[in-house]
């Protein structure tokens, strides 16, 4: 499993929910904590002010599936397939993400904060309006990704492949665009001028 940022170990478990289809299943404002997800179908299902804590999900399918102001705190997606997810104003502070897959992901608002995505396939994923301070993207593959409006300030962007991305409208502060690939990406004035500013160059305004 890849290592937290802080290298802080995933939370132990207390109980496990093993090979459940909770295909379509609508869940309110349940609470689950400390529970390990195995195997778990969440295919279309839905989530409205669900929490869970401390969890960890193996294997999950998340497809087509919809979450609004859901939270997933600190919790572990090992193997999880996102095919399709939405999340609006969910929060995902402290998560971390090993092998998972994200295609057609959107997310609209809400608090991916101190999320890890290191080495991720990312491409082509829409984060609109979503706050991801300290967010591990390390080697992040992102080529085509829309981050529109994000707070992305102090994220580790080393080695992520940002080519093709949207990242007008985002906060940058911090990303260095020589440790990064920006072949293509879409930037406004600001970032383009904070980017040549980073890289030694004086601009007259």
């Amino acid at each position: 499993m890849v290592d937290r940022r802080d290298g802080a170990s995933a939370p132990a478990y207390d109980t496990t929910v093993s090979r459940e289809d909770w295909y379509g299943r609508e869940l309110g404002e349940e609470r689950f904590e400390r529970t390990r997800f195995l195997g778990l179908d969440l295919t279309e299902a839905t989530t409205v002010g669900t929490v869970f804590s401390e969890c960890t999900f193996v294997d999950v399918k998340f497809n087509a599936s919809r979450h609004e102001r859901a939270a997933f705190l600190n919790c572990t997606f090992v193997g999880c397939n996102f095919f399709d997810a939405r999340f609006t104003g969910a929060k995902f502070t402290g998560s971390l993400f090993d092998s998972c897959e994200f295609a057609l992901l959107q997310v609209e608002g809400g608090d991916w904060s101190f999320t890890g995505f290191p080495g991720a396939a990312l491409q082509k994923v829409v984060f609109t309006d979503v706050r991801m301070r300290e967010t591990d993207l390390t080697h992040a593959r992102c080529a085509g990704a829309t981050f529109s409006g994000c707070d992305l300030s102090g994220t580790w962007f080393q080695g992520a492949d940002l080519s093709g991305a949207a990242l007008v409208g985002s906060d940058l502060t911090g990303l260095d665009p020589r440790t990064v690939r920006l072949d293509g990406a879409y930037v406004d004035d600001r970032q383009a001028v904070a980017f040549i500013e980073t890289m030694g160059l004086n601009v007259i305004r």
